[in-house]
């Protein structure tokens, strides 16, 4: 067993892979425009809209990890190209701001472009803020034709746009490959 195993013998399943991620934004409709207008996405569904009954209270609370007197008013499904779901939240109550890259847990979301550079200015266009200009991706994706670059979206969450044109390489004792898109 290599050092990177960190599988333990079970006869529980394990999971399949990631379905969505979920983000928490201040207003619904111009994550909606922002999402839509920078990355192309598309809602596949509302689990809560303004039709329905905010979700609060203390099982809600306790179900969800919010804090006490927390409601969520909106929850909106959207698909971005191909892979997993984003799941977006406009939720009242007590909040902070969204994390750095260097704060602990979720920093960011990275997307694969076969244009990066038409791809950030679709962003940019659409009220992203782009941290620096397209730069060279760190060992592993830094074949040739490489580039990433980090955008803040207007709430301030960070947004990796990414092309690995050649491929990922690996080391030796590696366990997997890393999933990609689809080629067009």
């Amino acid at each position: 067993m290599s050092d990177h195993d960190t599988s333990a013998p079970t006869s529980h399943p394990l999971p399949r892979g990631i379905q969505h991620i979920g983000v928490t934004v201040p207003d619904l409709e111009a994550a909606t425009r922002f999402f839509v207008d920078g990355l192309g996405a598309k809602v596949a569904y509302d689990g809560l809209s303004t039709d329905d009954e905010p979700r609060s209270g203390d099982e809600v609370e306790r179900q969800l990890g919010l804090p006490r007197g927390a409601a969520i008013h909106k929850q909106r499904m959207f698909v971005i190209g191909e892979g997993l779901g984003l799941e977006v939240f406009e939720i009242s109550g007590e909040q902070r701001a969204a994390a750095g890259l260097a704060d602990f847990g979720l920093n960011h979301i990275s997307f694969y472009c076969d244009d990066i550079d038409g791809s950030l200015q679709r962003l940019v266009d659409a009220g992203g803020i782009a941290l620096s200009e397209v730069h060279g991706n760190s060992r592993y994706e830094d074949s040739p034709g490489n580039g990433s670059v980090y955008v803040k979206a207007p709430w301030g969450m960070l947004i990796e746009l990414q092309t690995i044109p050649n491929g990922h390489y690996y080391p030796d004792d590696s366990e997997s490959e890393v999933w990609m898109p689809q080629p067009r």
